[in-house]
């Protein structure tokens, strides 16, 4: 159930003839804020990127996946990992990802994973996340972003490319590598 976060919106609620979930919902249309995550957030990342990787169709263990996300959030030169705060409330995180690269003049980033809980999508808020981490790559020399979209998520691709993102005529391949273990298989997709 979506409460009333104060007496106000509950009072806006009433004079206006709404709902106190229509309340939350346009004080969810405020601005995002953005923490970076620390060790002490892993438990709330790993379920966050758990519904992510559910929602996309990546295979998922626990396990394997704290340990990249406790070596990226320990080793700030291989990217940065924020929550998406609304007041003191978790409802999403945001990682980057930082490479270099000949072809892009320099360092360039991946918006690695992206995830916002479903009751605040569709309100700005992805875009807002996106012009923050534009912001904070700019401010670490990133020259070029990428992103990577399942296909199935018109919205998400729709937002993109209204932000600036664009296709290309190169084609993203991926080979796992790794020998010391196996790379979570996906999930069977629509």
């Amino acid at each position: 159930m979506i409460r009333a976060r104060s007496l106000a919106s509950l009072v806006k609620a009433r004079r206006f003839g709404m709902t106190p979930a229509v309340a939350e919902i346009t004080h969810m249309e405020g601005n995002p804020q953005f923490r970076a995550a620390a060790e002490t957030d892993a438990e709330a990342l790993l379920d966050f990127m758990r519904a992510y990787y559910e929602y996309d169709g990546h295979g998922y263990d626990r396990e394997k996946a704290r340990g990249a996300l406790m070596a990226l959030v320990r080793d700030p030169d291989l990217g940065r990992v924020w929550l998406i705060l609304d007041n003191d409330s978790m409802v999403g995180y945001i990682v980057l990802c930082f490479g270099y690269s000949l072809e892009w003049l320099g360092r360039d980033a991946f918006v690695d994973e992206f995830y916002l809980r479903e009751d605040y999508r569709g309100r700005g808020w992805g875009r807002r996340a996106m012009e923050f981490v534009e912001q904070e790559a700019r401010k670490v020399e990133i020259r070029t972003l990428h992103l990577e979209v399942v296909r199935k998520n018109a919205a998400a691709l729709a937002t993109y490319r209204r932000l600036g993102f664009a296709e290309h005529e190169s084609t993203f391949l991926s080979k796992w590598i790794a020998q010391d273990t196996d790379k979570p298989s996906r999930k069977a997709g629509p």
